[in-house]
């Protein structure tokens, strides 16, 4: 997951503290604000000037403003019936509760999937239904439903198999299991194409032929609203009661939130209602999955979206990614603590396994870009023996560090698996998709931001131009990366108080982003390398006061360079204000992003 600062077209602002081009490239703006709205929403939500300018600069006016703060689920979840084929899934589910059939899950490998998996698990066999969930490898399966598992879930006992988080554009293997008489009901929030699959019923707020509003809901919140909508209809049938008692379908919301935060879907509307309650579900570390992985992380402090985003969602990830595709789901679903702790143990371990392979992919990915002249807005990466599973941390990385779009590629001998991402205002998944539709991939799919492909080695080039000109078809203008900026501080006025203030803004992630600001005029003090490539230090302000700061995977980066060489020439400094509570002390320390020299 990451949370960086917005990369787009500058809408030609005069650049704040005049920074045109930062150390990391970035122009710096601070983001606009009407001041009058500002001071009512202050005035009527009795909030600190700080707070209502902050929520001014993220788009919500005086009316959404009460919402913003305390957003419910009351207020903002939708109706699930107003998605199609929703109430046609949930009847199906129904039936087979009834029947007494067993229903399959088949769910994709990453944190949105097996918590999407994990949730549906768990009402199904609060419901009494008898589950079978099958998660890919992703080495010898590779993304999305295959015949084989499906068909397999079937002989298992499955007269109805129900995709999570994967399926939109899985034609060959659901024509394979609808000609076998198996019912599979897709719940995706990928991007569908004009022909949908062959299912019994497809549940996708991104279908092209779909009104719902709510296309930014991760799988894990589609998943939420078909457990919503299949409550329902057991209720409408009588199945509660007579020694069946209907399952508070709130306590799972935790779930909810670590699927939604890890995915990086938008924190607006739905999303942000069910990120902020299901993290006051986390708070009381009733999931036994949950609150190990909290433990073997060394997280004693309130969980937030940070740790779920940055320290919880990883270790999810790294079962799917290097180790056994099913441990997240199996975490997030045992009720046993003894297991709980065995299992995140387990994806701990894998874990810091992902992390060296990542750091040794990651420096050959930048020196094969390195070596090549850019040609146009999209990053291309591909090698040999590269571990599949990082890929897509790799081409996030890359996206980071050049501000453009990366798609990095593992080879595999005649076919590579690629990943995806990219910057705000070009959709790389609908490149992706018109990729695959010209015959360039063997699969392919995504959204906007992200995207998995699979394509033959022999077309990597052919598919880099491809690419490279739906992506510049796309702009209308040069991309110019923009750093968006709160404001500005001296050192001293980084205070526990300011940042206490800000969290009533949270949860933060996409569409919300942390408030951002710049530390200016700082001088650097006593930075040294600590960990997997950061920088650490201290920052001395104008007025005297100081500040524990840190630039994570900043080493071998301009701005790592910067911070480490520094001689006392003061900074602009940019990045985001968190607590640090380190052997019984509470500081402020700051997350740098960027820099910049003074002028």
């Amino acid at each position: 997951m990451a949370m960086d600062g917005k990369d787009g077209l500058s809408v030609g602002a005069e650049a704040f503290l005049g920074v045109e081009r930062s150390l990391t490239g970035r122009r710096w703006q601070s983001k606009p604000i009407d001041d009058r709205l500002a001071q009512a929403i202050s005035q009527r939500l009795e909030v600190p000037d700080v707070v209502a300018r902050a929520m001014v600069a993220r788009g919500v006016d005086l009316d959404g403003a009460q919402s913003f703060l305390n957003p419910t689920l009351r207020e903002l979840l939708p109706d699930p019936f107003h998605l199609r084929d929703i109430r046609k899934a949930a009847e199906r589910l129904a039936d087979a509760i009834a029947g007494g059939k067993a229903i399959g899950i088949f769910g994709d490998y990453d944190v949105d999937g097996a918590t999407s998996s994990a949730l549906l698990s768990r009402f199904l066999g609060a419901a009494g239904a008898e589950v079978l969930v099958h998660i890919p490898d992703r080495m010898t399966e590779g993304y999305g439903p295959n015949a084989p598992a499906l068909l397999e879930l079937q002989a298992k006992g499955a007269g109805v198999v129900v995709t999570v988080d994967c399926g939109i554009t899985a034609f060959e293997a659901l024509d394979a299991a609808a000609s076998a008489g198996l019912d599979v009901i897709v719940v995706d929030h990928h991007a569908a194409e004009a022909g949908l699959p062959p299912a019994f019923a497809v549940v996708n707020p991104n279908r092209l032929d779909e009104t719902s509003p709510h296309g930014h809901l991760a799988a894990v919140g589609v998943t939420f609203l078909l457990v919503v909508a299949l409550h329902k209809v057991l209720r409408e049938r009588g199945w509660f009661g007579a020694g069946r008692t209907a399952p508070d379908l709130l306590q799972w919301l935790d779930i909810v939130a670590l699927g939604t935060i890890c995915d990086v879907v938008p924190l607006v509307g739905v999303n942000r209602a069910l990120a902020a309650q299901g993290l006051k579900v986390m708070a009381r570390r009733t999931n036994p999955g949950i609150a190990a992985l909290a433990d073997v992380a060394g997280v004693k402090e309130r969980l937030d979206a940070y740790h779920v985003g940055y320290i919880l969602g990883p270790r999810v990830n790294a079962g799917g990614r290097v180790g056994q595709a099913d441990l997240g789901v199996r975490l997030l679903s045992t009720a046993d603590a003894g297991e709980a702790a065995h299992l995140a143990q387990l994806l701990d371990g894998y874990n810091k396994d992902r992390q060296e392979i990542e750091a040794a992919v990651l420096l050959a990915a930048i020196e094969q870009v390195e070596s090549r002249e850019a040609d146009g807005p999209l990053i291309v990466a591909a090698g040999e023996d590269w571990h599949p599973g990082v890929i897509g941390i790799i081409a996030g990385r890359l996206k980071e560090r050049y501000n453009r779009p990366a798609c990095v590629i593992a080879i595999d001998g005649p076919e590579g698996k690629g990943s995806g991402r990219s910057v705000p205002g070009l959709d790389l998944g609908a490149a992706i998709i018109a990729a695959r539709q010209a015959g360039l991939l063997t699969r392919g799919g995504g959204h906007a931001m992200a995207a998995g492909f699979s394509v033959p080695t022999e077309r990597i080039e052919e598919l880099r131009r491809f690419l490279g000109e739906r992506l510049t078809a796309q702009m209308t203008g040069p991309l110019r990366p923009v750093l968006e900026l709160d404001g500005g501080l001296d050192a001293g006025g980084a205070t526990l108080d300011l940042v206490e203030t800000l969290r009533r803004l949270g949860p933060f992630g996409s569409g919300n982003a942390e408030p951002r600001f710049a530390i200016m005029g700082a001088r650097i003090v006593a930075p040294r390398i600590v960990g997997m490539g950061h920088v650490a230090c201290q920052v001395s302000g104008r007025g005297g006061g100081r500040l524990k700061a840190i630039a994570f995977r900043a080493a071998d980066s301009e701005l790592g360079h910067a911070l480490l060489a520094n001689d006392g020439t003061p900074l602009h400094l940019a990045g985001t204000l968190r607590i640090d509570n380190w052997q019984g002390n509470t500081n402020v320390q700051l997350f740098i992003e960027d820099a910049a020299s003074l002028l």
